[in-house]
């Protein structure tokens, strides 16, 4: 099922999704004995989401003890280096959740090592059947999600799980990323979608474009599109919520 939630801002949007992202967390958790697994995504809005889901834990009901983190893809570079999307995600989170190792489960760091291939190989065995409760993607400009990109060998890959990803059309070219199936056996998906420069890409997305990434992956149970006024101008508006 596809549903859209429309924010005036990014702003609005930032506060909203943290809201209701702890919201459903919570819920989830009443619902199961196990964890709840979360898959993130990253860049500047999915940071401020991030930020302001922190400042809302303490006295929300979540049990931090019980939230697994995953990622969806990953810039293949050094650990220190800033381009690499768990770094700033966990400095986030860790101010108010547990962020164990054995409950959070970042990609590898290129400390020393060249081959993306057997850095996503070992991510696939650490994945293994794993179903994501939630999954957090943003788009690009071109309809990519992940480090899937259109016209690019990533998105033609069906057989694997996680994948290496080389000659990436946007900085840094090795990364590593889930696939389409990897990412649409999520049980919701939800893309954070804010500004006019994506409002083309989110409305073909939308439709089911099927030559863009962000056109083809779906949540089984769920699939939200949470959108700012600007990057949601395309969208049909008889579904939205407010």
């Amino acid at each position: 099922m596809d549903e859209i939630q429309r924010w005036a801002t990014g702003t609005d949007l930032t506060d909203g999704v943290a809201e209701r992202l702890m919201a459903r967390l919570v819920e989830l958790q009443a619902t199961t004995d196990r964890s709840v697994h979360l898959c993130l995504t990253g860049g500047r809005i999915a940071n401020r989401i991030y930020s302001a889901f922190a400042d809302l834990v303490e006295g929300s009901g979540l049990d931090t003890s019980r939230i697994e983190l995953w990622w969806g893809d990953e810039r293949f570079v050094p650990t220190e280096d800033p381009d690499r999307n768990a770094g700033h995600t966990l400095a986030i989170l860790a101010r108010t959740l547990q962020v164990t190792p054995a409950h959070t489960h970042a990609m590898s760091a290129a400390d020393g090592v060249t081959d993306n291939e057997a850095s996503a190989l070992t991510y696939a065995k650490e994945l293994g059947d794993t179903v994501f409760d939630i999954c957090l993607l943003g788009m690009g400009e071109d309809g990519h999600v992940a480090s899937i990109f259109p016209n690019h060998p990533s998105f033609e890959e069906t057989t694997h799980t996680v994948i290496g990803v080389n000659d990436s059309p946007k900085p840094p070219s090795s990364r590593i990323s889930l696939t389409v199936p990897t990412l649409s056996r999520s049980r919701e998906v939800w893309f954070l979608l804010s500004g006019a420069e994506k409002a083309d890409a989110v409305a073909r997305a939308y439709a089911g474009d099927p030559t863009l990434p962000g056109g083809v992956v779906r949540g089984r149970e769920r699939t939200l599109w949470i959108v700012d006024r600007a990057a949601g101008a395309g969208l049909p508006h008889h579904e939205c919520t407010f």
